[in-house]
């Protein structure tokens, strides 16, 4: 059952990231909105008539910082996928096909996209300081959104950085000791191992 909800979880996440990702809505003005990879503005009053610009390279990206997050912020996004595309094909394969299914490596490749998503969250406001924020944000900075009000796109991004370092947290056998024996609750194959205590 863990498992399952494990494999839900992370293919869910990968979704919703995907979408936080590609979201002009991390800061926003009443006339315009920027996200890591794509910015929109629209006349005043007028939402619906929105003209959006996806940055196409690294180098339309205007800061370093900025740079730095959106690289990182992808990468564990990849991974991310990577990870759930791998378990989603274990969980629905046939239990001979993967005989050793208690090794499976994803809570640590989970636990790296995890940390580079949070990091890159992290390292992202240090960009409202540069000048096309600026001119937009008036008087923004470092770690301050001036004018402009956080958006749906990254709290989202939060909310999904946080979830997916729950992960590899799921993922691990619960162990607990009984009359001499250790019991391990492993959550990848959904069984009970007894393993004699090893006396010293």
């Amino acid at each position: 059952m863990l498992s399952s909800v494990w494999v839900a979880l992370g293919f869910s996440l990968t979704c919703t990231s995907a979408l936080s990702l590609i979201s002009p809505a991390w800061f926003q003005t009443p006339t315009f909105s920027f996200g890591i990879l794509t910015y929109c503005s629209w006349p005043q009053g007028n939402s619906w008539n929105q003209s959006c610009v996806t940055f196409s390279s690294l180098e339309d990206i205007p800061d370093f910082a900025w740079k730095v997050s959106a690289v990182m912020l992808l990468g564990g996004w990849l991974l991310l996928a990577f990870s759930a595309i791998f378990l989603l094909s274990w969980a629905v394969a046939p239990k001979g096909l993967c005989p050793r299914r208690s090794s499976v490596p994803m809570p640590g490749v989970q636990a790296v996209a995890a940390t580079a998503m949070i990091v890159s969250l992290l390292i992202f406001p240090i960009g409202l300081a540069c000048p096309f924020v600026k001119e937009v944000c008036k008087a923004s900075s470092m770690y301050y959104g001036g004018k402009c009000r956080l958006g749906w796109g990254y709290t989202t991004a939060i909310l999904n950085a946080v979830l997916a370092s729950l992960l590899p947290i799921i993922s691990w056998p619960y162990t607990t000791k009984v009359q001499g024996r250790t019991i391990i609750f492993s959550s990848a194959t959904e069984r009970i191992i007894l393993v004699p205590e090893m006396n010293k």
